[in-house]
């Protein structure tokens, strides 16, 4: 079976070191469940299995035990170029997302070539009350709608969002430091006004002072902003 000869793949590929290094990264994962396969190689892997018939019967199989299993199914959604497809797979795949670095690098082709098609999905993942697809949502229009296809109604979403969770806050907080970069006159409205939790905006603000992207003379603006911490 297609399934058992990925997994025997995997761990021919499997690099020790990396895998002590990465189990760090990811700490709510189980170290137990993590091979220890770089991403370029996982990358490469995806492109060849997407290619394959048969690879229909290792995606229709979630959950998956292992991290680099997960890794996988997600760089091969990546492939698929149909959009339909891609997001009926995607949508499956959503559940299963269980720590930040899959939910990061989950961005289809399909959605690239079309990005308008995903406007209305956007707001279903926003609103979504699983942690790691509203981040998807929150990346999605990061991603897609902060240049020429600027919506505002994304940042007053976005803004409003309170979450408990740190890798949502983590993602909101890099949406408005994004923003911040491509749409200063706009964004900048949102710190000024305090429109963010208090974490929120100082970390904002930490990630927009640390980007190359942001004037030396937005950078001191933004520091008079900071909420001062009792």
């Amino acid at each position: 079976m297609i399934i058992e000869e990925i997994r025997n793949r995997l761990f021919e590929m499997q690099d020790a070191d990396y895998r002590e290094f990465h189990s760090a990264l990811v700490p709510n994962i189980e170290k137990e469940t993590i091979i220890g396969v770089r991403t370029p190689q996982l990358r490469k892997y995806a492109k060849e299995l997407s290619k394959r018939e048969d690879i229909e019967d290792f995606l229709n199989v979630l959950p998956h035990e292992y991290y680099e299993e997960r890794n996988l199914h997600s760089f091969i959604i990546c492939e698929i170029k149909d959009y339909k497809k891609a997001l009926g797979r995607v949508e499956e795949f959503l559940p299963y997302v269980d720590n930040w670095a899959i939910c990061d690098q989950l961005v289809p082709k399909a959605f690239r070539k079309d990005p308008e098609r995903i406007r209305s999905e956007i707001d279903r993942w926003i609103a979504s009350d699983r942690t790691y697809t509203k981040r998807f949502g929150i990346e999605m229009a990061m991603n897609f709608f902060l240049d020429e296809r600027y919506d505002e109604s994304f940042p007053e979403k976005i803004s409003a969002i309170r979450s408990d969770e740190y890798y949502v806050r983590m993602m909101v907080a890099w949406y408005f430091a994004t923003a911040l970069a491509k749409q200063w006159e706009s964004a900048v409205k949102y710190i000024e006004n305090r429109r963010l939790d208090e974490w929120t905006h100082n970390k904002t603000i930490r990630k927009a002072i640390e980007s190359y992207r942001i004037t030396d003379g937005q950078k001191e603006y933004l520091r008079t902003l900071k909420i001062q911490t009792k």
